[in-house]
């Protein structure tokens, strides 16, 4: 059975942090994404997020040594951006296996809460990392795969926009989460490929760096239907640091 995909009109949020039924002024949402340990929001399409290629913060992986990445001295190698998670090394069968047994779980988990979807985030990493062989990577984005349909779930591709045609139409990822996409022009790598079905997240600080506003961001033919502009650290609605807009 093929899993529904995400609706391509109405209201869209992003809430891998805090989490709310409704926008600030009252409108209901349709479809959202949220973090694998929140509740999904009943009456909506739904979004589970899962760390497929680098470790959830807290996770105990001393059981699977093998599956991380280890550096010239044999040190886990964590993501500079992200020090708390460290890199996974899908580079071999084994590894690929030991992964599976953390975060398959997780994937479960989705589907039985209620979720629609799953996002499996860090695809990219054999980009940001020499050491990690994209074979192995796009083994293990394939088994996401199977697992997600297997369960009923469709699956997000999560940014990586130079996958994204293998990632669709090797692996079969049903459409794709992305973020800051209008900030790099890279929006129609992800459009070309899943046509509507992207789910576009843009960030003011990215924004600014690239002397653009989000008004350019909604101008472009090629963004994605339902676009958002959130707060980096997307808190809730109550913090003063808030932002959301939609185009």
């Amino acid at each position: 059975m093929t899993p529904d995909l995400p609706p391509i009109d109405g209201v869209f949020d992003y809430q891998l942090g805090a989490t709310a039924d409704e926008l600030s002024d009252g409108t209901r949402i349709d479809v959202v994404a949220r973090d694998s340990t929140a509740a999904p929001l009943e009456g909506a399409y739904n979004v589970c997020y899962v760390n497929g290629f680098q470790t959830q913060p807290g996770a105990d992986w001393s059981e699977h040594p093998s599956a991380l990445l280890r550096d010239a001295s044999g040190d886990p190698v964590r993501d500079p951006d992200w020090p708390d998670e460290i890199v996974l090394d899908p580079s071999t069968a084994s590894a690929r296996e030991a992964i599976l047994e953390m975060v398959g779980p997780a994937i479960e988990g989705c589907a039985d809460d209620g979720f629609d979807a799953i996002e499996i985030d860090n695809l990219d990493t054999w980009t940001r990392f020499d050491s990690i062989s994209r074979e192995g990577a796009v083994a293990l984005a394939s088994a996401y795969v199977t697992a997600a349909h297997d369960l009923g779930l469709a699956i997000a591709q999560k940014n990586a926009a130079e996958a994204a045609s293998t990632a669709h139409d090797d692996l079969g990822f049903d459409f794709a989460v992305v973020e800051e996409c209008g900030t790099y022009s890279e929006c129609a790598a992800y459009t070309d490929v899943y046509g509507p079905h992207v789910l576009q997240i843009e960030y003011p600080d990215s924004l600014a760096e690239a002397s653009l506003s989000f008004a350019d961001v909604c101008a472009d033919p090629d963004r994605s239907p339902l676009t958002i502009l959130r707060d980096r650290d997307l808190v809730g609605q109550e913090d003063a640091a808030y932002v959301f807009e939609a185009c």
